[in-house]
């Protein structure tokens, strides 16, 4: 079966399969790029910095992050017979595995980054296909501990990156830390007081200055952007795979929670935009686009890709519902993959201004953890869920020394980040403790 294409005169970009004119379109479908493109790149700049890549294959990894969202995008956006969920999604690579990538980098190397990735991905696309059957052991309370212990466990690497970065020589020092916080408060001024896609892309807009402010600076190294071809094509299976099972089932519990996240994007679009629930045939068709999106990103060496909270956000905020604009902003990052010189330019960007953006977008995603938390009162069970949870999850994700004598294989599946020990907790107390309230209290 192939995609939904079909002609419309409808032009209302309020509409899901309204097309308005290209004059309106354009500048819509650039603001969900302006809003993602940072966010959508770093990853795989974290990972490739933590991991020691060559600045070279970052680049290229870069193009090839660019791709494969926009590819992305375009099959949620669209539908391919039971694959997408036919609403305006925009995917980009997850902060979700960037703990986890870096522990299996660092213990197998890369290769089993993405071998883990590829079958993790075909792992959630299968589970799309019965998701709404245990739609039901997911309520607020476990994806907020889930979504709130991912952001937690990612701000030390923010603040890591605005320090100078990983190995740095001058980590730490002021000159890092007043450039990462001169971005910060950037982005803060155009986030609070602007207007319009001023307001929706102040992180680009904030990383933006910050590098023209270090190119001023001499902080800025070009001659690999001078040294970069000007058309290329991002080409799959540049790297091997390797299968290590304790890797894979480690990645495969944390593609159970980029479906949780999915299902709250998926869900929130079709409520902020649409003022309607999900359908079970949305649900499913999304959940396994994401998972297959997932496994290609990993053909195409990359960290695995998913739904992107700051565009529902955009959505739930301009009412614009129409699938052609954020088709037309997908069809923009695939053009911008083939130009080798905009990677390079983007990897030279030094980590304290990447920091300065990161620090803002962990914290706010630890911030939809808590309103996903605070739906209900944190009382009697719910409490106990989330001081169980979060207390030993991100405690020995903190401490993962306290992990010293487990195997090998457990201390990859359990430490690190903590986030497989705070959703798998909440998930199991969820089931077990009765829901009424008064035992606990």
């Amino acid at each position: 079966m192939g995609g939904d294409f079909s002609m419309t005169k409808n032009k209302s970009p309020y509409d899901i399969d309204g097309v308005p004119a290209l004059r309106e379109a354009l500048p819509l479908g650039l603001q969900h790029i302006l809003a993602m493109f940072v966010a959508n790149i770093t990853p795989i700049m974290i990972v490739g910095g933590a991991l020691n890549l060559p600045t070279e294959e970052i680049a290229i990894l870069i193009q090839a992050s660019m791709l494969v969202a926009g590819l992305n995008t375009f099959i949620q956006t669209y539908r391919f017979g039971p694959v997408g969920a036919r609403l305006p999604i925009v995917v980009g690579s997850n902060f979700t595995f960037v703990p986890l990538a870096i522990t299996i980098g660092n213990n197998y190397g890369y290769e089993a980054v993405l071998g883990a990735a590829l079958v993790g991905g075909i792992f959630e696309a299968c589970l799309g296909f019965f998701i709404q059957k245990v739609r039901r052991f997911f309520p607020s309370v476990v994806t907020g501990v889930i979504v709130l212990s991912i952001g937690l466990s990612l701000l030390p690497v923010g603040i890591a990156s605005l320090a100078g970065g990983f190995g740095a020589t001058d980590f730490g020092s002021f000159e890092n830390l007043a450039i990462g916080c001169f971005v910060l408060i950037v982005i803060i001024l155009f986030k609070q007081f602007a207007k319009g896609i001023w307001s929706t892309g102040s992180i680009f807009i904030g990383t933006m200055i910050g590098f023209i402010l270090t190119l001023v600076m001499g902080k800025v190294d070009l001659s690999t952007v001078a040294q970069a071809g000007y058309l290329n094509l991002p080409m799959p299976f540049r790297y091997g795979f390797m299968f290590k099972s304790d890797a894979i089932l480690a990645m495969m519990l944390l593609f159970v929670v980029s479906a949780v996240e999915t299902l709250g994007d998926m869900s929130s679009v079709t409520m902020g935009g649409a003022d309607r629930e999900l359908t079970d045939k949305e649900l499913s068709g999304g959940i396994v686009a994401d998972g297959i999106g997932a496994s290609l990103a990993s053909i195409f060496g990359i960290l695995p890709t998913t739904s992107f909270s700051q565009n529902t956000g955009i959505i739930t905020m301009t009412k614009v519902m129409s699938r052609y604009v954020v088709g037309l902003g997908a069809v923009i990052l695939m053009i911008g993959a083939f130009f080798p010189k905009v990677g390079a330019l983007l990897t030279v960007i030094p980590p304290s201004v990447i920091g300065g953006s990161l620090v803002m977008i962990f914290a706010m995603i630890s911030i939809s953890g808590i309103n996903l938390l605070t739906k209900e009162k944190l009382t009697g069970r719910n409490a106990v869920i989330v001081a169980v949870s979060l207390g030993l999850g991100y405690g020995l994700g903190s401490v993962p020394d306290a992990l010293a004598h487990f195997p090998e294989s457990l201390k990859l599946l359990f430490g690190g980040s903590g986030i497989v020990i705070s959703g798998g907790i909440a998930i199991i107390l969820n089931i077990v403790l009765p829901h009424d309230e008064k035992i606990f209290e």
